[in-house]
C-alpha cells in the first residue's frame, strides 16, 4: 500500500480534493475530469462495492484502521494523509465524516439499455439544487424507480453533497444525462412509457387515480424547484399529475413530492 503524508497545502498530488467548496468551479471540472468525490467512509464504500474504481484516498490519521480492509483490497493506489487544519486547508471545510475518496466516473449507460426492462423511471428537468437531486436518488432506490433520467442543465447526481444526502444511492440506481430536451421524451412514449408531468395544471389528474390505471411503464417527470415545468415540456408528455393538497397548501418540496409519487405509483403486479 502506497501512503503520502502531506505537508503542504498545496501539493499537486492532491488536486482532486482542493477547494471542494467552490461549487461552480467543481460542477465544471469534475465531469470535465471523468472524476468524482465520494464523502464518508460509508459512501465510498458503496462506490467500491458498485464497482467504481478509485483514484485516491484523502482522510486523517485517525481514520486508517477503520478502512484499513478497503486499502489491503486497492493496494496500488495512493492514500494522502494529513492533519485536519491541513485537510481542511485544501478542501475548503472541515472533514468530519471520516475519509474521502476521489473516484473515477463510470462509463455512461446507452438509454436504451438503461430503458431494458425498466418499469418505472424518473426524469429530472432542471433541478439545479444538489440536495434535492440527492433526496430524490435516495427515494428511488428505496421505492423501487428502476431508472433516472436528468436534463441537460440538471444539478449533478454525482456531486459531492448529491452522493452524500442520497447516502451513496446514487451508484444503484442507473441513471443517464439527456442531450436532446425535451425531444428525448419521445424516446420514453417509443418505448411504450406513458410519460406524466408531477405539475399543478388545470387539467392534472389527482395522483391516486392515475395510480388506478396501472400503467405497465411510467415515466415521472419531475421539475425545477422553481419556475416549475417548462411549457415545452408538459407540451411533450402525456398527462399532468399532481398531489391533492390539504390545509391550504398547494405544493411540496420536489424532493418530498417524488417520495410520495414513487409509492403511489409502484407497479402492483
Amino acid at each position: 500500500m502506497t501512503f503520502h503524508h502531506l505537508d503542504s497545502a498545496d501539493d499537486p498530488r492532491v488536486s482532486d480534493y482542493t477547494r471542494l467548496t467552490d461549487v461552480h468551479l467543481r460542477k465544471l471540472r469534475e465531469p470535465a475530469e471523468g472524476m468524482y468525490i465520494a464523502e464518508s467512509s460509508r459512501v465510498l464504500r458503496r462506490a467500491l462495492a458498485a464497482g467504481h474504481r478509485p483514484r485516491s484516498f484523502f482522510l486523517a490519521e485517525k481514520w486508517l484502521e477503520d478502512l484499513a480492509d478497503v486499502f489491503e483490497q486497492h493496494p496500488d493506489v495512493p492514500v494522502y494523509i494529513g492533519s485536519a487544519a491541513l485537510l481542511e486547508d485544501i478542501t475548503g471545510f472541515h472533514l468530519h465524516r471520516g475519509a474521502m475518496a476521489a473516484m473515477q466516473r463510470p462509463d455512461p449507460v446507452p438509454l436504451p439499455e438503461l430503458l431494458a426492462g425498466a418499469r418505472r423511471v424518473a426524469v429530472l428537468e432542471d433541478i439545479v439544487d444538489h440536495t434535492n437531486v440527492g433526496a430524490i436518488f435516495r427515494s428511488a432506490a428505496a421505492l423501487g424507480v428502476d431508472a433516472v433520467l436528468v436534463s441537460p442543465r440538471c444539478g449533478d447526481p454525482l456531486y459531492r453533497r448529491s452522493v452524500r444526502v442520497s447516502m451513496g444511492t446514487v451508484f444503484q440506481v442507473p441513471w443517464a444525462r439527456l442531450d436532446n430536451w425535451p425531444g428525448d421524451l419521445q424516446v420514453l412514449r417509443d418505448q411504450g412509457f406513458t410519460v406524466a408531468a408531477l405539475e399543478l395544471t388545470g387539467d392534472a389528474v389527482d395522483l391516486d387515480e392515475l395510480a388506478a390505471r396501472q400503467p405497465e411503464r411510467l415515466a415521472l417527470v419531475l421539475g425545477t424547484e422553481g419556475a416549475g415545468m417548462s411549457a415545452g415540456t408538459l407540451a411533450a408528455v402525456d398527462l399532468a399529475v399532481k398531489i391533492p393538497m390539504r390545509a391550504g397548501v398547494d405544493s411540496l418540496n420536489v424532493a418530498a413530492a417524488s417520495a410520495v409519487a414513487f409509492w403511489e405509483l409502484r407497479p402492483r403486479n
